[in-house]
């Protein structure tokens, strides 16, 4: 993906000069967070329960602070990537602005949080082993940048569209927020059976996934800054996390009524779907009949 010279974001919030560890640990992560929690420790192989000890509680303990800032001391390649996430960042300003106004509504930006190791959000405490994750609370997407050696290691997602994916899928999760999708899934799930709610979780992320796809054919069609492989990567990144996958890796068998992101097959056709319609509209997993 092309990014030299290009816009950058200034919807970042820097935090990875923090220092010390972040008191009030035992904060709760609610909502999405919690299953970011469970996938990504599946994926890492890690107990679940390592990640969820303390948290169970929802939102930000009371009295929290955050550690005091530092210099931010970064490798080249660490500056480099904070600059591609900046680019992607702005990207989806751009698309997804239009695309709103285009319906007669208004698209508010999210912030983008880099951090390293921990930090505090206004869903609980996010970590680095969560992954990537957004915060309907805050409306804010935190994303540790060492999560790129991640996908390229654990996940076998290499490229930096791949990466370009990741953010997208989050930003997806925002334009969710502010459709109002979010806090419906929010509330049928509070109703539902385990089961049930996990069925909606797949369909959340799925749509998600479809959101990013959209993103990715306006950017291609509006700035032409695709290369050759991009689609491929971010193709693969999106069958990388499919919750089959990650639970054959982390726990070597698969249990498909826990699944909450959708299969390997199901992430990459709906991306897909995203990625050659353009059309936000396309991405109602809700009302699909088959998932894929």
């Amino acid at each position: 993906m092309k990014t030299e010279g290009r816009r950058q974001s200034e919807n970042v919030e820097d935090r990875r000069g923090q220092r010390g560890r972040i008191p009030g640990g035992g904060a709760g992560i609610g909502g999405l967070g919690l299953i970011v929690v469970v996938v990504l420790a599946l994926f890492f192989g890690v107990d679940p329960r390592q990640l969820l000890g303390g948290l169970e509680g929802a939102g930000t303990a009371p009295g929290v602070e955050q550690p005091a800032e530092g210099p931010i001391e970064q490798t080249a390649e660490e500056a480099k990537r904070a600059e591609f996430v900046k680019v992607v960042l702005a990207d989806t300003e751009d698309v997804w602005t239009a695309v709103f106004a285009n319906s007669g509504k208004t698209y508010k930006l999210p912030t983008l949080v880099m951090f390293r190791d921990a930090t505090q959000s206004a869903c609980g405490l996010g970590q680095s082993a969560m992954g990537p994750f957004y915060c309907p609370a805050d409306q804010k997407v935190y994303l540790d940048l060492s999560f790129y050696d991640d996908m390229v290691a654990k996940l076998g997602a290499k490229g930096d569209f791949a990466f370009a994916y990741v953010i997208a899928h989050e930003v997806g999760h925002h334009v969710q927020t502010l459709l109002g999708v979010s806090s419906q899934v929010q509330a049928q799930r509070a109703r539902a059976s385990e089961a049930e709610g996990n069925a909606l979780s797949v369909k959340q992320e799925l749509q998600a996934d479809c959101l990013a796809g959209v993103w990715a054919h306006h950017t291609e069609k509006q700035k032409k800054v695709l290369e050759a492989g991009d689609i491929e990567e971010a193709m693969n990144a999106a069958a990388a996390v499919g919750d089959d996958r990650l639970q054959q890796r982390g726990q070597g068998h698969v249990v498909p009524e826990s699944f909450t992101h959708g299969t390997s097959a199901q992430r990459a056709k709906w991306f897909n779907r995203g990625l050659s319609s353009g059309d936000p509209n396309q991405c109602d997993t809700f009302a699909a009949t088959d998932l894929g």
